[in-house]
Order: C-alpha cells, then structure tokens, then sequence
C-alpha cells in the first residue's frame, strides 16, 4: 500500500428520526456518503498536503475505500449542544510526519472545541519531537509555544457544532480528515 499524499478535511451535520439516518445525513452534509469510509489511526503522513474539499473530492469516486480519521457525536436531546472536531499539527520538517486528532464532545462552544483539537494534535507532534510542554498550562500559553518551536511549523482545526433538534430527532455531526490516494 502507498502513502497517502493528500488529504482534505470536511465536516458536516444530519438530522433524523433514526440515529444511523442522521449520521447518514451528516456524511452527505460532509461530502463524503458515498465512499467506503475505513477509519485509521492519527497520523500525518510525511509530506501530505492539505487540499480543499472541493479538490480532494475530485480524486475520489463512489463506493472507493477511503482512509479517514473521523470523529462524530449524536443526541436526540433536544437543545443539547454537540461538537466533533479533527485537529492537525503539521512539523517544520516535512519529511517527518505529523499527528491528526479527533473529539467529540458536549456543551462546549465551536471554539473551545477547535482549540482543544489543535491543542492535543500539537501535544502529540511534541512529545514526538521532543519539544517540551507543560500540560498543567492554558492552552494560550502552550500554543505560543507551539508558534515559537522551530519543530512545529502549523496546526489547524475544522469543527462541526450543532444543537440537539427541538423535536427529539436524532441530531449527528461529524468532522473528517479524509486521504486522497
């Protein structure tokens, strides 16, 4: 098997009578129902570069196995705030590789949990480098750390948030780092 080159990150939010339905409808918000989803672990391969949905979407055809790192959360609570986020931390040296992390939580905002996201992709790369961190810190004060390491060059999040439906639907939201062979 080759090592994915590319990869594009997507989110997206369903909702349904029934909970598979609703996560069924997330992939499609995504863009990603089509595929043969198989989730792998959180690594960034050396080298891969982070494309557009749009483009990442034009390597790919229906029913394909296609590698992703996901995370999703689901309620049928009404009013119930939900969140699923992929974090990247991408190193300087792009030979190495990187880390892709994934949360799901509830309650907490879009932001909160996107900086948390990047937070814990960022801790990965580190202790993988070698770079030292106080996890007993702020994430503010860790990330000017990360910005200031010669070792970790980027991280970024993207984040799907969405409030449980009024009327007890089931309510799913996914976010996804998706390899494009």
């Amino acid at each position: 098997m080759t090592i994915p080159k590319r990869l594009f990150l997507t989110k997206g939010v369903g909702k349904h009578k029934e909970k598979l339905a609703s996560f069924e409808a997330a992939l499609r918000n995504a863009g990603i129902a089509p595929f043969n989803l198989v989730r792998v672990s959180s690594i960034l391969p050396p080298q891969a570069k982070i494309l557009s949905r749009v483009k990442g979407l034009q390597y790919l055809s229906p029913g394909e196995l296609v590698y992703t790192v996901m995370a999703r959360n689901s309620t049928n609570e009404p009013h119930r705030l939900i969140a699923a986020a992929i974090g990247v931390a991408i190193p300087k040296d792009r030979s190495q590789y990187g880390y892709l992390s994934e949360y799901s939580s509830f309650g907490e905002t879009e932001s909160k949990v996107g900086d948390k996201t990047e937070d814990l992709a960022a801790q990965m790369l580190a202790t993988t480098l070698g770079v030292p961190f106080d996890p007993d810190v702020s994430y503010d004060e860790r990330k000017e750390l990360w910005k200031i390491s010669t070792k970790i060059v980027r991280t970024t999040a993207t984040t799907q948030t969405a409030i449980g439906d009024k009327y007890g639907l089931w309510t799913t939201v996914v976010a996804a780092a998706v390899f494009v062979p």
